[in-house]
């Protein structure tokens, strides 16, 4: 029995490999799955290193309004009210400007965890990016890196946060103070009419998830430039692949 389920396995793998080869020459004749395969990885490897290295530098987040991280929805009631007081909106644009940082600082924690999603491509994954969306590749990326991703920016983003502001308080616990007023008043007839809302998630829960988010919307715009644009093919093999496309 065990005999008879390894060789269906072993058949199962032939077709799908026979198949992988059938629209790999449907959609790309004369090139090998293994060119096919090195090409995607080669433009993943170019759209994740770009997408790191820009975000990184200061203000890649802070200043590009595609991605610029800003205090959650849910607090808009409660920030339109703190910007009534004296001195309020220099608080919250402190706050801004200190979560877009931690942001910033944390970029290139991405950059061995996407090498190592990269190298572990089969052919299979490769069909279904060649044959998916234009951003197939950064979605394939995504669903193999997020959690490890969301693991190795949060301690780096808390700890960015963490650091005192101007006055000596952090941005961590100037937010903390913020969703603890947020919270009292939310329940009440007063708060109730304001529109508040509890909130139950920390700074940097929300600074990764939504750091990580810019991430791959960089990534994705890099996809797409070397799928339909041949100057964004910078090596040979993005040339070959793409080109023939």
């Amino acid at each position: 029995m065990k005999k008879t389920f390894i060789v269906f396995i072993s058949l199962l793998v032939l077709v799908a490999c026979d198949k992988a080869k059938e629209i790999i020459d449907e959609v790309l004749p004369g090139l090998t799955e293994e060119q096919v395969v090195e090409g995607l990885k080669s433009a993943l490897v170019v759209g994740t290193d770009t997408a790191t290295y820009s975000l990184h530098q200061k203000n890649g987040y802070y200043n590009d309004p595609l991605v610029k991280i800003l205090l959650p929805d849910d607090t808009k009631a409660l920030i339109e009210n703190i910007e009534l007081i004296p001195g309020g909106a220099s608080l919250l644009n402190d706050l801004i400007v200190r979560m877009n940082r931690a942001a910033e600082d944390a970029a290139t924690e991405a950059t061995p965890i996407f090498v190592n999603a990269i190298s572990s491509m089969t052919i299979s994954d490769g069909v279904t990016i060649l044959k998916g969306a234009d951003d197939a590749a950064t979605q394939y990326l995504k669903s193999k890196t997020y959690e490890s991703l969301v693991a190795t920016f949060q301690p780096k983003i808390a700890a960015s946060l963490d650091k005192p502001l101007i006055g000596g308080v952090s941005a961590s616990e100037t937010w903390e103070q913020l969703r603890s007023l947020n919270n009292s008043i939310a329940n009440t007839l007063v708060g109730q009419l304001a529109g508040l809302t509890t909130i139950n998630y920390t700074l940097d829960e929300h600074v990764t998830r939504k750091g990580l988010d810019g991430l791959f919307v960089y990534v994705a715009q890099e996809e797409k430039a070397i799928r339909h644009d041949p100057l964004a093919r910078v090596t040979e093999i993005l040339k070959k692949v793409f080109g023939a496309i």
